[in-house]
């Protein structure tokens, strides 16, 4: 990765200059059996979307902040690299009542409602699936998001140094989760090519980093599953094998 990097939003477009076809981030929910994989390149044609979905039609603002009550999942993944490409805070888990805009699952929709601005649902379904009954309240993101431009270029330069993400009470600058996510790479022993298994959930900073940032930052990849403790010890050693896992953080 470019050492002049110093947003996540830099880190992925080094990424896509680098090797738009390798895998960025594979899936897994252990619930459901769900498997989707992602290259760089069509991980960043999702994020562009969802950044142009947060520019234009929810009319976000570099500065403000967005509660992402979301768990561990791919289309989280987005929404982080989305906000750090408009210049928006993720607040992960945040208090929906004090932000400008939500981000919510299918499992926080009340919680969300508090949110007085803007406010965007997830079904979390298998290959981005929309709902079937949209809540009241709600743009369904499934709806919204594939009309949106494959291309995205903010209105304003980010500020590396401005707020860019908040979790578990730490709020960091982008170039302050740059420093660390290459800082957690290096302790993980994550080189380019690596490929990192975990299990955390996303509402800590170790799960963020393990589960997004520092394979990104290293220019690596992630098997990101959720659930994981429903597996077993022999399905693990199985998808270790089976993804050509060097790394795990579970």
């Amino acid at each position: 990765m470019n050492s002049s990097d110093r947003t996540a939003a830099d880190l992925l477009r080094s990424a896509l200059a680098a090797d738009p076809a390798r895998p960025l981030v594979t899936f897994y929910d252990d619930a459901t059996g769900e498997r989707v994989e992602l290259s760089v390149a069509t991980f960043a044609n999702w994020v562009a979307k969802t950044a142009n979905l947060l520019q234009s039609d929810l009319a976000a603002e570099p500065g403000d902040r967005l509660a992402l009550l979301l768990p561990a999942h791919w289309q989280s993944a987005v929404w982080l690299l989305a906000c750090s490409s408009a210049g928006v805070v993720a607040d992960v888990q945040g208090a929906p009542a004090t932000a400008d805009l939500v981000v919510s699952g299918p499992d926080t929709l009340e919680r969300a409602r508090a949110c007085r601005g803007e406010r965007v649902a997830l079904a979390l379904r298998p290959l981005g699936g929309r709902f079937p009954q949209p809540p009241e309240g709600f743009a369904d993101y499934a709806v919204e998001v594939p009309s949106q431009g494959d291309r995205f270029a903010p209105f304003a330069p980010v500020d590396p140094e401005a707020p860019a993400l908040a979790v578990g009470g730490v709020e960091l600058t982008g170039a302050q989760l740059v420093a660390k996510a290459r800082e957690d790479a290096e302790a993980l022993g994550l080189v380019p090519g690596s490929r990192l298994l975990t299990g955390h959930t996303y509402d800590t900073w170790e799960g963020l980093s393990t589960g997004l940032f520092a394979p990104l930052a290293s220019g690596g990849s992630v098997v990101l599953c959720r659930h994981l403790g429903q597996l077993g010890a022999e399905g693990l050693a199985k998808r270790v094998e089976s993804e050509r896992v060097t790394n795990t953080a579970v």
